[in-house]
């Protein structure tokens, strides 16, 4: 199977219901919180597909079924209480593929951080299953991992940086998230 194949795979089979425990270190403040998110991950279909892309001036393309994505509904409590629902649509648009690594763009309708559509970066390595993706947001760059471990179980790493200037590297940490995903169907 080529990293094409397996990156399809990889969405195929974090299809379904998981839970998370997620802890987020919020480094300015130098305060720790833990959160339980319950969600759901389905296909994306082919006019929610369209939509992301238009969405997000994006040309449609004409075989929209060969774009990974996914519908993704989620619902997280703090440990504070802090309620949170979403529900967003995203779509991966691979642009290069070498060995075992596709890199492109990440499509979502709704972002998290900011509400609008976003375009992103992702980066596969089919050997490791990890999908990376890398967002740029009006005040923080967040690098996003989600690693497969097995068909049950997702490591997902978040780390939020402070948006530097342009032409500056990625330094200063805002926050630092971990969390341990399990499929519950």
């Amino acid at each position: 199977m080529d990293a094409l194949e397996q990156f399809d795979q990889f969405f195929v089979t974090c299809t379904g219901n998981w839970t998370t425990e997620r802890t987020y270190h919020y480094l300015s403040q130098a305060e720790v919180e833990r959160s339980h998110t319950e969600f759901v991950i389905e296909p994306v279909t082919s006019d929610r597909k369209a939509q992301v892309l238009t969405d997000n001036q994006y040309v449609v393309e004409a075989d929209l079924e060969r774009l990974p994505g996914y519908h993704l509904e989620f619902f997280t409590v703090s440990e504070h209480g802090e309620r949170v629902n979403q529900a967003l649509n995203m779509l991966f648009v691979p642009q290069q593929s070498q060995d075992v690594i596709v890199v492109g763009d990440y499509l979502r309708d709704r972002a998290y951080e900011e509400a609008r559509p976003i375009v992103s970066q992702f980066r596969f390595n089919a050997e490791s299953q990890e999908l990376l993706m890398t967002t740029t947001y009006t005040r923080v760059v967040s690098v996003d991992s989600i690693t497969l471990v097995n068909p049950k179980l997702r490591i997902r790493k978040i780390l939020n940086y402070h948006r530097p200037e342009p032409g500056e590297s990625l330094r200063e940490l805002a926050l630092v998230g971990f969390g341990v995903e399990q499929k519950t169907d």
